[in-house]
């Protein structure tokens, strides 16, 4: 389903037909509203021109400096359905190391309720990550094969609601002192990830569908100058500032901290999930706005499992042998063709990239559980300890409009492309700095008074102020490594595959998990140096290792997002 507004409409107006060439042979197009040709980019049958555009010629293609379109109207409905959702995530989750650790209002202590103690606390913070991140590739199939992204959203957004509705509920003082809050925090735990899962393998691929603009093009601006808008900014863009939706709804945690530690925890957990009736309204309001493709059935199982079983048992490039112009004769189970074998290579591509990010996010998961765990040994003065975890978004809402406006297109006019990989890279490396800070902090804590590496509840004497470098290092890595992540698992993937495709990438976030598992034994006092020690080394060696691997696919990264 398409926007009515200019942005669908395509015109032939006759006074639009390009001109030949000029005296030196160049082409030359008149500016209108009718297509040349197809290029080479792409020939997809929605390209379109308005008034004061026209097409690039091959030279203007290829030496212009590019820039980002204006995001849609409808990605912005979107985006803003994403600030009430994570709103609403950050605003239950960031307690909850501090609801499960520490006892019910124990004097001279942190708030909380279950106390579980820090093991318990990080264990059962792992477990929701890795359950929130295994759930989308559920979400991205129903999508694919039944209902699309538009009622996927939606439906997943009612059962998420129900799991705030459980934590809320047994999170009130009389749940707590009966034993209550557990059982009710795991089943919430279980429905909420259900529901979140569901959301994000579609909400990110759904904001970038909103762009239908697949051809560069040459826009006179209001004071005469020309532009070549390209896609490729334009999706960095999108997603940009869709990361940066993301990081204003997460200082959600502000407010549930301050009621956590001021009045109870029950209020804590209602204003995120009234928030999150806010978030259903507004995506559904929405829903005569969006652009919505169709669902086009499982295309993982029906197609591409075929074509690696077609493919299966040959030598060199394996992958050739599966497209129907190689075979001899075309069996009648052959649905694909050529064009979505080379599609199924970029994908298979993508996904050996985000081999790499379960140790990144291992280092970022450090943020909700070992940091906040940290914060609470050192003096936060009136401020509650996990609040510290919120410098993380302070440092992104700030710094991403820099990056989007200032830093990307100043690197593109000064004819610096920084391609996926290189950004990829620097971002696991700003990770390794942060976990090494993050080590060196600790340490300092063991080393300081009056209960140096057995602090338990107790706070040492040092200012928990020193923690603020390892959060902006890791808020930095982000606009590197993550945005990027999301940017790459929409651009790589076949237009027929784009949620699978990035649910396979979120899904790394449970490797994340796993490996935090495995850190489980080192994740408390007196141990903690070795564990920020490990994951800093672990991140340093893997940025080498994947920097090695695919610094190639930037330079083919032009060529490849045409095919």
């Amino acid at each position: 389903m398409y926007d009515d507004t200019p942005e669908y409409q395509f015109s032939t107006s006759a006074s639009a037909v390009p001109t030949d060439a000029d005296s030196t042979g160049k082409d030359l197009y008149a500016y209108g509203d009718v297509e040349k040709q197809h290029h080479e980019y792409t020939d997809n049958e929605h390209d379109y021109l308005r008034e004061n555009e026209r097409w690039p010629t091959e030279e203007e293609a290829t030496t212009w400096v590019r820039v980002a379109d204006h995001v849609p109207r409808a990605a912005f409905l979107i985006i803003i359905t994403e600030f009430c959702e994570r709103f609403t995530y950050y605003g239950v989750s960031g307690i909850f190391q501090n609801y499960i650790q520490n006892g019910y209002k124990v004097p001279n202590s942190n708030p909380g309720a279950i106390n579980g103690g820090k093991q318990m606390a990080t264990g059962l913070g792992n477990f929701f990550q890795f359950w929130c991140y295994i759930t989308p590739i559920l979400g991205a199939i129903i999508a694919d094969q039944w209902w699309g992204k538009y009622k996927t959203i939606l439906v997943f957004a009612m059962i998420y609601l129900v799991g705030d509705i459980i934590l809320t509920l047994t999170s009130i003082p009389a749940s707590i002192l009966h034993n209550g809050a557990l059982p009710g925090l795991i089943i919430a735990m279980i429905i909420i990830g259900l529901g979140t899962g569901g959301i994000k393998s579609n909400v990110s691929p759904m904001v970038a569908d909103q762009y239908q603009r697949h051809r560069p093009f040459i826009r006179k601006l209001k004071n005469g100058k020309e532009v070549l808008i390209d896609r490729d900014a334009t999706i960095q863009s999108i997603f940009n500032w869709f990361y940066w939706a993301i990081n204003v709804g997460s200082l959600s945690a502000i407010a549930t901290t301050e009621l956590e530690h001021n009045v109870d925890f029950w209020p804590a957990y209602l204003m995120p999930t009234l928030m999150f009736v806010v978030c259903i309204a507004v995506f559904w309001l929405g829903r005569n706005k969006y652009v919505r493709k169709p669902p086009t059935g499982s295309i993982l199982s029906k197609k591409a499992g075929h074509v690696i079983t077609d493919a299966s048992g040959k030598q060199a490039t394996w992958m050739e042998y599966a497209k129907p112009t190689n075979m001899v004769e075309v069996p009648s189970n052959v649905t694909w063709d050529d064009r979505f074998v080379d599609e199924l290579r970029r994908t298979l591509k993508a996904c050996k990239v985000f081999l790499f990010y379960p140790v990144y996010w291992l280092c970022y998961g450090q943020i909700t559980n070992n940091l906040v765990g940290q914060a609470g040994e050192m003096d936060t003065g009136s401020v509650p300890n996990d609040i510290m975890q919120n410098i993380d978004p302070l440092f992104l809402i700030i710094f991403i409009p820099l990056f989007d406006k200032l830093f990307y297109p100043g690197m593109r006019r000064c004819g610096i492309e920084i391609g996926p990989v290189l950004r990829i890279s620097i971002g696991f490396v700003l990770a390794a700095v942060a976990m090494a800070y993050a080590a060196i902090v600790q340490h300092l804590v063991y080393s300081s008074g009056p209960f140096y590496d057995n602090p338990g509840n107790n706070h040492n004497n040092i200012s928990a102020a020193i923690q603020i470098p390892a959060y902006a290092f890791i808020a930095w890595s982000e606009i590197f490594a993550s945005i990027t992540g999301l940017e790459y698992a929409y651009t790589k993937a076949p237009e027929t595959m784009k949620s699978i495709v990035m649910s396979i990438f979120l899904f790394t976030n449970c490797g994340g998990a796993i490996l935090a598992f495995c850190f489980n034994p080192i994740a408390a006092d007196p141990k903690l140096v070795e564990n920020f020690a490990i994951c800093a080394g672990l991140m340093g060696a893997f940025a080498f290792l994947f920097y090695f691997c695919f610094y190639k696919y930037d330079r083919k990264e032009r060529t490849a997002n045409r095919i």
